[in-house]
């Protein structure tokens, strides 16, 4: 029931967490990508707008260039200065120094009788009377003709003046360069997919386009749609591409200059930024989705474990309490047994005395009295050693520094658990290193120490091996290592070996708080004690005790 608990609580934790979070990056990429996109498009259109009116504005300077150029050559000259082939010529080669871009030029009296002409054609002598733009020139006075075949069989279109001499009018009539023409309409392209090019009002290109059509074709363009002096449309063009168009009117209100432009060549940059956006962002909610998923996955289990760990606290509470009367009562055994220890060691001082008077000098036993009075106050003394164990166990004690032999006292704690160990069969062997100084240390705690951890080998075996106790010195450190061919600790209990009340022993047989004291008195000593164990390979504890050098005496 509790494990579905968590897992609904696990859930609804991820989703909220995952809505709060991902929520607003969403929302903040889209407006950011919707802003800097719509920011770019308008800085698009605005700049072929610009375009569009600065090159027709070029456009309407270069034909009023030519068309003041033209008219000023008629004004300067007569009928009958131009009609002479040598004085034509002189004019032909004067407006192209100063202007330029004219293919032709040629004079054409009232009747359209074409009477002078300079150029590679052979148009002298052809009438011109029937032709649409003669009677646009002689009733306007200027003309600009729209792009056509004309007897030459070949696109062009003319720049025509008339000139009134009295009663008579004559043209000059001159054929503007295409290819210059075209070249200045095509140089406000750009970028790949930009083309620049004339069309009339009915729609007829009037230059060449870059892609699509060719002159004198009809293009796919509603010149009705473009109003005012420059306007930007988007239209998809024959292929079924969007493009932007740009078209401004000229000044002679027939020709309409157009700049056709693929937004998505010059939002390139933009494409660019969003798909980088786009990775940030996907890589943001996967980094979120991941982080938010681990750390609730942590929350969840730990708490589950803090409630798995109360459920073992609450039972091990009744235990405390078990183990705290004990305290209380082994406190109380260990006063019981100073008191006649005390005396006996008092005794034995008064013995010891006694033997120094002159009627036990020459006694027969004399040094069999004495050797038993030392033995009797050797094993006081560790009986005193082992009370102070036991207070040990009931209560905090404060160490008590004295001159420590660590390899003696690891033989004392063997020395103990001799027997216990030899009724199981196993056998404890030592490889205790000479040269170990002497420390200033706490005996009984160090000898607490290593009773917990050979104890605990012994048992760890259980019958039939063995145990190795090792001493050395490593650097600052003293190294005693105590290693059992037992079964070894499981890989996930040994983390919480040192922790109290965790046992591995059986119901009954371990509380748990052995190898817990063990580790406070070492860390307290300012030491390590480390673990390294194999399933069915056995266990080695390895303390490190700090080399403390005794004051002197």
């Amino acid at each position: 029931m509790k494990t579905s608990l968590y897992a609904n609580l696990q859930k609804k934790i991820i989703i909220i967490t995952l809505l709060v979070s991902l929520a607003p990056l969403i929302i903040l990429g889209v407006t950011m990508y919707y802003q800097f996109s719509q920011t770019c498009r308008d800085k698009i259109e605005e700049q072929i707008r610009y375009r569009s009116g600065a090159q027709a504005e070029a456009v309407d300077l270069f034909l009023k260039e030519r068309t003041a150029i033209l008219g000023a050559m008629a004004a300067s000259h007569n009928f009958h200065e131009m009609i002479e082939g040598k004085d034509l010529s002189r004019v032909f080669e004067v407006m192209n120094l100063w202007a330029g871009a004219f293919v032709d030029l040629g004079v054409i009296d009232s009747a359209g009788q074409h009477l002078a002409y300079v150029g590679p054609y052979d148009l002298k002598g052809l009438n011109y009377y029937q032709q649409p733009w003669f009677a646009e020139v002689m009733s306007k006075g200027i003309y600009i003709s729209d792009v056509y075949m004309g007897y030459r069989q070949l696109p062009h279109f003319i720049i025509a003046v008339r000139r009134q001499e009295g009663q008579n009018s004559w043209i000059l009539r001159a054929t503007v360069d295409p290819d210059i023409f075209g070249g200045i309409v095509r140089s406000a392209q750009i970028g790949k997919t930009g083309d620049a090019y004339i069309i009339n009002k009915d729609g007829v290109f009037q230059t060449n386009p870059r892609f699509e059509g060719r002159i004198l074709a009809e293009s796919n363009l509603d010149t009705r749609l473009f109003g005012g002096r420059t306007t930007v449309i988007e239209q998809k063009n024959t292929r079924g591409r969007e493009l932007l168009y740009a078209g401004s009117w000229l000044k002679n209100d027939k020709w309409l200059l157009v700049i056709s432009q693929d937004p998505r060549e010059q939002m390139s940059g933009l494409f660019a930024a969003r798909n980088v956006e786009i990775l940030i962002i996907i890589s943001g909610i996967l980094a979120i989705i991941l982080a938010t998923i681990f750390t609730t996955h942590l929350t969840v289990s730990r708490l589950r474990q803090a409630d798995l760990r109360m459920n073992e606290l609450n039972a091990e509470l009744i235990q405390s309490d078990k183990l705290a009367a004990i305290g209380k009562m082994a406190a109380g055994v260990a006063h019981e047994i100073n008191n006649p220890l005390a005396v006996i060691l008092q005794k034995t001082g008064w013995m010891e005395d006694l033997l120094f008077e002159e009627n036990f000098q020459n006694a027969k036993n004399l040094e069999e009295y004495k050797e038993s009075i030392k033995i009797i106050e050797e094993y006081v003394e560790r009986a005193r050693k082992v009370v102070h164990s036991m207070l040990g166990y009931a209560r905090k004690m404060e160490p008590h520094l004295e001159d420590v032999d660590i390899n003696g006292t690891i033989n004392q704690t063997i020395d103990m658990l001799e027997n216990y160990a030899r009724t199981n069969n196993i056998d404890i062997q030592t490889d205790l290193d000479k040269d170990i100084p002497i420390i200033a240390g706490d005996e009984a705690q160090l000898q607490q120490v290593f009773m917990n951890l050979i104890s605990n080998a012994i048992d760890a075996i259980g019958k039939n091996g063995l145990v190795q106790v090792k001493s050395r010195r490593e650097g600052t450190n003293i190294a005693v290592s105590i290693r059992d061919d037992g079964p070894g600790i499981p890989q996930d209990q040994q983390k919480k070996v040192f922790d109290p009340f965790f046992t591995t022993k059986g119901t009954g047989k371990g509380t748990g708080l052995g190898l817990w004291v063990t580790y406070d008195i070492i860390k307290g000593m300012g030491g390590a004690i480390t673990l390294k164990s194999e399933v069915g390979k056995g266990t080695t504890f390895v303390v490190n005790i700090p080399i403390v050098i005794p004051e002197k005496k």
